[in-house]
């Protein structure tokens, strides 16, 4: 008996070493305010399937030619449609565009035609989120930019209720000695908008600096969510050194450019090596980010 009381209490301690039970009122009442938060699933109606079609996209020599190929080949397609950011497809659910709170947090916060175009890769990220909310641990994003897309998922995730600590980390802007390429958002102004942006949201931890080094003093120490979009390698190697280690068991990283080819091929060759080493395999996703669930 006095075995079993002691592995009892070992776990049910929280990883932090703190003695809360899972089933006592504190725990219980943090799951209640997840619970609140977590947006209803709509409704879909059986008969109505979505078509969206963007004319943003990347990387090639003639994009009137490849408009005009995309708006052919949906003319013979069944409907269901997705042209945008690099990504041609039919026959799909469209399941992003039947979530009403996402469709609201994502047209909300949406700046420009590039965010617009990304809905299939925001839609990943708030996915992931909904899952990851309901685990211990904070949220991390590491390429921050214009804070569109932390802001998207705090606000499909209760917005101003939104429950988790959301660390972003950015140098939010540029010289020529990075390694990854200029933003157009990009300056000296861009930390300060951002920041202004979620006066609202104290939960919201915009730090500013250079990776590794921003981490000092500046990290959570249980990580549930995790983003990462640096647009290079060393910078998100240095990532997931610091923090991968972090992320508590059942927490999901979404790595932006992982299946993006040409002068982002450089990301998915280091960061396979890096999870090779460990055992992990990371699963391309078409829109061109890759998933990692960690275990």
């Amino acid at each position: 008996m006095i075995l079993t009381r002691m592995l009892r209490q070992i776990f049910s301690r929280k990883p932090n070493g703190t003695d809360i039970a899972r089933n006592s009122p504190v725990a219980n009442a943090g799951r209640k305010d997840v619970a609140a938060i977590l947006p209803r699933l709509t409704s879909p109606e059986p008969d109505r399937i979505f078509n969206f079609f963007s004319l943003i996209f990347w990387n090639t020599s003639n994009p009137q030619s490849v408009t005009a190929a995309a708006k052919e080949i949906i003319q013979h397609a069944e409907g269901g449609h997705h042209f945008a950011d690099n990504f041609l497809t039919w026959s799909r659910n469209m399941s992003m565009l039947d979530d009403q709170p996402f469709v609201s947090a994502w047209r909300s916060n949406a700046e420009s035609t590039s965010d617009e175009a990304i809905i299939w890769r925001r839609y990943i990220l708030a996915c992931a989120a909904y899952h990851c909310v309901q685990l211990e641990g904070d949220f991390v994003e590491c390429g921050a930019y214009t804070g569109v897309g932390i802001k998207t998922v705090v606000d499909y995730l209760g917005g101003t209720a939104f429950p988790r600590t959301f660390w972003g980390y950015d140098i939010f802007e540029h010289d020529p000695s990075m390694v990854n390429h200029l933003m157009p958002e990009h300056g000296s102004s861009l930390y300060q908008r951002v920041k202004e942006k979620f006066s609202a949201y104290p939960q919201v931890k915009l730090i500013r600096g250079l990776i590794p080094q921003v981490f000092e003093g500046n990290c959570p120490d249980q990580i549930a969510y995790m983003h990462i979009d640096l647009n290079q390698a060393p910078a998100e190697i240095a990532a997931l050194d610091c923090l991968f280690d972090r992320m508590v068991p059942g927490a999901i990283l979404i790595l932006d450019d992982y299946e993006w080819s040409g002068i982002y091929r450089p990301q998915k060759l280091a960061e396979d090596e890096w999870f090779e080493s460990r055992k992990y395999r990371v699963m391309p996703l078409p829109t061109g980010q890759g998933l990692i669930i960690k275990r």
